[in-house]
């Protein structure tokens, strides 16, 4: 049917959905476990959320519903695609997805301390850092005295790792 024979009224939204965290194209997608954990959570808080809307108008509860899918059909996604890394396979005398990593940036006295994780469960807030950030990439593979520099447009700099744990 033309739209020239629909109502206004009768036209639904379509929802718009922030997308996820961004994953490089072609890249594998590893979380920890906790990671992994934390994806299952935001799943069931979802279908919860489906499950306990009300039926007040039912326009507004199909685009409600219809929006929630949606994140539902990201999530999903991107579960699907995870990599589960076991942390007590990685060799703990070098920086590797998942390592905790104490450093020294340049001449700074306190020190940082951050965990590389996945897309999804970084939060600079809480000291997580992606494993596809430009400080995760100069780090992996580095171990405890190394140095490891990243050019900024401003100069660079020097991120010396003092402490590793897993």
């Amino acid at each position: 049917m033309s739209r020239g024979f629909t109502k206004e009224d009768d036209q639904e939204e379509i929802p718009i959905v922030p997308p996820r965290a961004d994953l490089p194209k072609g890249a594998t997608n590893y979380v920890t476990q906790v990671g992994m954990e934390a994806l299952l959570e935001e799943k069931n808080a979802l279908q919860t959320e489906i499950n306990l809307l009300g039926h007040s108008k039912e326009n507004e509860h199909r685009i409600t519903q219809n929006h929630i899918h949606a994140k539902l059909l990201l999530l999903n996604n991107r579960i699907s695609d995870a990599k589960i890394v076991d942390l007590n396979d990685q060799p703990h005398d070098q920086i590797m997805f998942g390592a905790k990593v104490t450093l020294r940036i340049g001449n700074e006295p306190k020190l940082q301390t951050y965990q590389i994780v996945g897309v999804d469960e970084a939060d600079f807030k809480k000291g997580k850092i992606s494993f596809v950030s430009p400080v995760a990439k100069i780090l992996l593979n580095k171990k405890v005295g190394d140095k490891a520099i990243l050019k900024l447009p401003t100069g660079e700099r020097v991120f010396e790792v003092v402490e590793i744990g897993y």
